[in-house]
């Protein structure tokens, strides 16, 4: 069994949280294990909890309107597995989350999230500095799927993310990156010689 303050500790990285205020944040999350295909949440439902992931490889995903299935985020270890709006906005989901491998996580519930976010204000100040980086790095990648060749998009990828590449399916890699199963091949091929 992982060590569960480890991940915590990676990701609830905060120069004012105190060791008390650490603790009573590692109390509240659950250990849980998911199996390769498993869903943390289904399009329709409203989620209750958000993740940590100490190992794995999980994306989330949606139908388009023909119906394909569209990678919209790939999570590794130590990201926070969440889907935010509807999430804090209390409606249902969009989104599917699924487990590309086996994963271990830690559970927060919506309600122990809300409470401590509250009376801990170190909480209150990690967590709006985790909402701004998330909120950059989704209009960075709006953009880089506009300016960037696919290409650039793949390298970005393999540097930040080399996990994804070893369990994620290349279909799944393809339609994050927005670009058919074969146009994937072609840019591997060619970055690889």
């Amino acid at each position: 069994m992982p060590e569960k303050h480890s991940a915590l500790r990676r990701v609830y990285r905060h120069d004012g949280f105190t060791e008390t205020e650490l603790q009573q944040l590692f109390e509240v999350h659950e250990l849980i294990n998911f199996t390769k295909g498993d869903y943390l949440l289904k399009e329709g439902k409203r989620p209750d909890e958000y993740y940590i992931l100490e190992s794995g490889v999980i994306r989330s995903f949606v139908y388009d309107y023909n119906g394909n299935d569209i990678t919209t985020n790939f999570f590794v270890e130590n990201n926070v597995v969440i889907e935010v709006a509807s999430l804090f906005q209390r409606t249902r989901s969009k989104e599917n989350i699924e487990a590309l491998t086996d994963c271990v996580c830690w559970k927060i519930d919506f309600n122990k999230f809300q409470e401590l976010y509250h009376a801990i204000k170190n909480f209150n100040e990690w967590g709006r500095a985790w909402m701004s980086g998330k909120l950059f790095a989704c209009k960075q990648r709006s953009v880089e799927m506009i300016t960037e060749r696919a290409s650039e998009r793949y390298l970005k990828l393999v540097e930040t993310m080399p996990t994804v590449l070893q369990f994620a399916p290349l279909k799944n890699i393809a339609t994050y990156l927005g670009v058919t199963d074969t146009s994937l091949s072609r840019i591997r091929k060619g970055i690889a010689g």
